[in-house]
């Protein structure tokens, strides 16, 4: 006798959310790998997608997915979920409560619009049966600080669009032709941009530091670094143009904030500047799995002068940068691949819905 032919399942993802979103390209290409339909629903008005859904006679899927940062969607995809029987994951990327009170620093963390906001975003993500962490520092965080029971909490990495950034050699250079280490970023606080220059004023070394983007404190950064001749700033790129100018650079540069949040996140610029076999300099945080390799350097926040030794040592030991590149690409390969973030989505799937 034949086996029973496998009923495929469907995922439907709710809100008004934008699927060109590297996170949600990457999460909706593993699951159609592993063998699910998408179904999507953009309702017209978020708080009111329930009663359109049953307007328009949405079928009920297996599985409901709230996307990244579509907070405001919870309440209506919480409602159809229970409606019809269906569990609600959550992948928030971001906690509101966070960036308000200690990222933008809007509210004391006493405060009573601190606490009202930090009420609200508990009930939030109650509402959800599942939630999803890109990493394992911001799942503690929710677990922590917005009370998600640990077996609710899921780590699906994040990770880079793979096609468009995959590992490509160095090119030769002169030796006494410069490096170049680049950082490209929006110039938040998170950032920390102005370690980078800094660390450029303090280096002596050959190297050409390049700031490439825009935000908040990059006035600050550029009237800070006149009179740097080994220092650039260059304007934002389209995202399809990051790949080259990536493989130009020969050192890549994360982010050097202080803050908590800086020690939970692994930065999309991380992702992809391992994927594309560049050694990466950042700050040391929990947030990247054991084990580590040569390919990532991770040195202490907001210290200029660590982030100029490291550079020095690099320029010093130039030869090495190739297998330093290769190293990186291994360890994105290890953790962070298509092939482990569908793991990873696997996983959950089975604990959610039996697969």
């Amino acid at each position: 006798m034949n086996a029973p032919e496998k009923v495929q399942k469907t995922v439907l993802w709710w809100g008004r959310f934008d699927p060109d979103y590297a996170r949600n390209r990457i999460l909706r290409q593993a699951f159609q790998a592993l063998g699910w339909h998408i179904a999507d629903f953009h309702p017209k008005i978020s708080r009111l997608g329930h009663l359109e859904a049953a307007l328009r006679q949405v079928k009920s899927p297996d599985l409901v997915w709230l996307p990244a940062f579509r907070q405001r969607d919870m309440a209506a995809a919480s409602a159809f979920a229970k409606a019809h029987n269906a569990p609600l994951v959550f992948d928030p990327m971001i906690s509101t409560y966070d960036k308000q009170v200690f990222e933008r620093q809007k509210f004391e963390a006493d405060s009573d619009r601190a606490k009202s906001l930090l009420a609200a975003e508990r009930a939030l993500f109650a509402k959800a049966d599942h939630i999803i962490a890109d990493t394992a520092g911001h799942a503690d965080f929710f677990h922590a600080t917005l009370g998600v029971a640990t077996d609710r909490l899921h780590v699906v990495a994040l990770g880079a669009e793979e096609a468009m950034f995959p590992s490509v050699p160095r090119a030769a250079k002169p030796a006494d032709t410069p490096l170049e280490a680049l950082f490209y970023g929006s110039f938040i606080g998170l950032q920390a941009p102005e370690v980078i220059v800094e660390a450029a004023r303090l280096c002596a070394a050959p190297i050409r530091w390049v700031l490439l983007g825009d935000g908040p404190l990059k006035a600050a950064c550029a009237r800070a670094a006149e009179g740097q001749p080994n220092i650039a700033f260059e304007d934002y790129l389209p995202y399809d143009a990051l790949p080259a100018r990536i493989h130009q650079a020969d050192i890549l540069l994360g982010v050097f904030g202080e803050s908590d949040k800086a020690a939970r996140v692994i930065p999309n610029k991380v992702y992809q500047s391992l994927a594309s076999g560049r050694t990466v300099v950042s700050r040391a945080s929990g947030a990247y799995p054991a084990p580590k390799n040569d390919g990532l350097i991770e040195i202490a926040p907001g210290n200029p002068a660590a982030l100029a030794d490291v550079i020095t040592r690099l320029a010093t030991e130039r030869e090495d940068l190739n297998r330093r590149g290769e190293e990186a690409r291994n360890y994105y390969d290890r953790h962070f691949s298509m092939g482990s973030i569908r793991a990873q989505l696997a996983t959950v799937l089975e604990t959610v819905s039996g697969g």
